[in-house]
C-alpha cells in the first residue's frame, strides 16, 4: 500500500468518512418519499433484500479492489486487469458527473440554513414568507447568489479536503456524522410530538402490497435498487479510493456490512424527520428539492417561533450530509491524479492537485447554477434541466455499468479466492464464504441488470417496469 497519499488513523474515522459519503441528499429527500409512494413497509422489504443481493457485495468489491493496491480506481484496475481499465475511468467520470449538480444542491443547503439563522435573530425573512414556493423559486432563478452559494460550497471541500485524510477528511467527518444523528434525533423527537404527525409513520410503514399484485412490484424494485445503490456511493470511485486508505488490520467484510447498515438506518431516520412533518400540517410530500425546500420550509414556518431553530437545525444537518458526500468523490477525484503523477514517477503536492479538481467541479457547476432547474433559459441538453442531465450520465448511466461491470469482475476474472485473501491479509475472517459467492457471481449482476434497465428506465419514463 502506498503510505505516502496518508491513511485513516482509525478504523472509526474509516467508518465515520464512508457512511459520511454515504448518507447524502438522497437519503434525506429520496428514501422518505420513494419508501411511501411505493409500498411503504413493501418498498422497505424489497429496499433490505437488494442491499443483500447487491448493496452489501458491491461494498465489499470496491473496498477489496481499492484496499489490494492502495490506488484510486483507474490505478488500481491498471494494476490489477488493465483489461478492466475502462471502469476505473468511468468511475471516476461518474463522480465528476455527480460533482456537477451536488455542489449546486449543497448551495441551496447552505442558502437555507444561513436565512433560517438569520431568522432566528431577526424575525424576519424566510422566516416571515408565506410562500416558500415562490422564495425558492426566487433563490434559484438568482443565478448570482446561486453561484456565490455554490463557490463558497466549493472552497469548504477545498478546505477540508487539502487537510489529507487523516488531518482533513478524517478529523472533519468523525465530528460531523456524529453531529448529523444528534441534529436528526432533536428533529424526529419535535416532528413526532406535532398533531397529524401520525399519519406519516402510516404514509412510510403500513404495509401495502398492492405492489406485489402483477407486475408492478419490478418497478418498486427497480426504484428500491436505484435508491440504495445512489445512497451508498456505489460506482464513483469514492469507496475504492476510501478502501485504499484502509489498513490491513481492519476487516473488510465487517466494514461492508456496518457501513450499508448505518446508511440505511440514517435513511429511515431521515424519513421519520420528514414525512410525519408534512402529514401534520397537510402538505404533499413530493419528491425532490420541492420536498427538501418547499414543503419542508413551510413545516418550520408553520411552528411558530421555534421554526427557524428547528430549520436552522435541520438544514444545517442537510449541509453536513452533502458535504461529508462531496468531500468523498473530491478526494477520489484528486487521489486519481495523485496516483497516474506517482506512476510516472513524479512528485506531487497534494493542495495544487485539489484546487485543480475544483476549478473543474466549479466549472461544471456553473450551468447547474445558472439553470434554475430547467426555468433559467439554458439550452437543455438532451431535453434535461442541466441537474437532470448530469444525473443522467452518472447515476444513470455510468454508476451502475461499472459496478455492473466491477461484480462480474471480482466474481469471475480475480475471483472470490482473490477476495478471501485481500479479507484474509492480516489474519482477519473471511465469513460468509458461500454467501459471497453466491452474490458476486449471481445475484448481484442480477441486481445490477434491474438497477441499470430501471435507471434508464426512469430517466427515459420508457414504462419497462410499469
Amino acid at each position: 500500500m502506498s503510505e505516502s497519499k496518508g491513511q485513516f488513523n482509525s478504523n472509526f474515522g474509516f467508518i465515520m468518512a464512508s457512511v459520511g459519503s454515504a448518507v447524502g441528499l438522497g437519503n434525506l429527500w429520496g428514501f422518505p418519499y420513494k419508501m411511501g409512494s411505493n409500498g411503504g413497509f413493501a418498498f422497505l422489504i424489497l429496499y433490505l433484500l437488494m442491499l443483500c443481493m447487491v448493496g452489501f457485495t458491491i461494498m465489499l468489491g470496491e473496498f477489496a479492489v481499492g484496499r489490494s493496491t492502495g490506488k484510486a480506481p483507474i490505478e488500481a484496475f491498471r494494476e490489477l486487469n488493465s483489461k478492466f481499465l475502462i471502469v476505473g475511468y468511468m468511475a471516476v467520470l461518474a463522480g465528476f458527473g455527480i460533482l456537477a449538480f451536488y455542489m449546486t444542491l449543497g448551495a441551496y443547503a447552505m442558502k437555507y440554513f444561513a436565512a433560517n439563522f438569520a431568522a432566528i435573530f431577526t424575525h424576519s425573512g424566510i422566516f416571515e414568507a408565506t410562500d416558500t414556493a415562490a422564495y425558492f423559486t426566487d433563490f434559484v432563478g438568482n443565478g448570482g447568489q446561486v453561484v456565490l452559494f455554490m463557490a463558497i460550497f466549493c472552497v469548504l471541500n477545498m478546505i477540508i479536503v487539502m487537510g489529507g485524510v487523516a488531518g482533513g477528511i478524517e478529523r472533519f467527518t468523525t465530528i460531523a456524522m456524529p453531529a448529523l444523528f444528534i441534529m436528526l434525533i432533536i428533529v424526529i423527537i419535535r416532528v413526532l410530538t406535532l398533531d397529524g404527525s401520525g399519519g406519516g409513520l402510516e404514509f412510510m410503514f403500513k404495509p401495502n402490497m398492492e405492489v406485489f399484485k402483477g407486475s408492478g412490484w419490478i418497478g418498486v424494485l427497480g426504484t428500491a435498487g436505484g435508491q440504495m445503490f445512489f445512497s451508498l456511493s456505489l460506482g464513483m470511485g469514492a469507496i475504492i479510493t476510501y478502501g485504499s486508505y484502509l489498513s490491513k488490520k481492519e476487516s473488510l467484510v465487517k466494514n461492508a456490512f456496518i457501513v450499508p447498515l448505518a446508511d440505511t438506518a440514517v435513511a429511515l431516520m431521515a424519513g421519520l424527520a420528514v414525512m410525519p412533518a408534512c402529514f401534520a400540517f397537510n402538505l404533499e410530500p413530493a419528491g425532490g428539492p420541492g420536498l427538501m425546500f418547499i414543503t419542508l420550509q413551510q413545516v418550520f414556518n408553520d411552528m411558530g417561533s421555534a421554526g427557524p431553530i428547528f430549520g436552522f437545525i435541520f438544514y444545517f444537518l442537510v449541509f453536513i450530509a452533502a458535504i461529508t458526500s462531496s468531500i468523498s468523490v473530491i478526494e477520489s477525484s484528486a487521489s486519481a491524479i495523485i496516483d497516474a503523477r506517482i506512476r510516472k514517477g513524479k512528485s506531487y503536492n497534494r493542495k495544487p492537485i485539489v484546487a485543480l479538481v475544483i476549478a473543474i467541479v466549479f466549472c461544471l457547476n456553473l450551468p447547474t447554477s445558472l439553470d434554475a432547474l430547467g426555468a433559467g433559459g439554458l439550452p437543455q441538453p438532451l431535453g434535461f434541466c442541466w441537474l437532470d442531465f448530469y444525473d443522467l450520465l452518472a447515476e444513470g448511466i455510468l454508476m451502475p455499468l461499472g459496478s455492473l461491470i466491477l461484480g462480474i469482475f471480482v466474481g469471475y476474472v480475480m475471483k472470490i479466492d482473490w477476495l478471501k485473501n485481500e479479507c484474509e491479509s492480516e489474519g482477519q475472517k473471511f465469513s460468509l464464504a458461500g454467501f459471497w459467492t453466491a452474490t458476486f457471481k449471481v445475484t448481484a449482476p442480477i441486481g445490477m441488470v434491474f438497477i441499470l434497465l430501471g435507471q434508464i428506465d426512469g430517466f427515459f419514463g420508457l414504462g419497462w417496469f410499469s
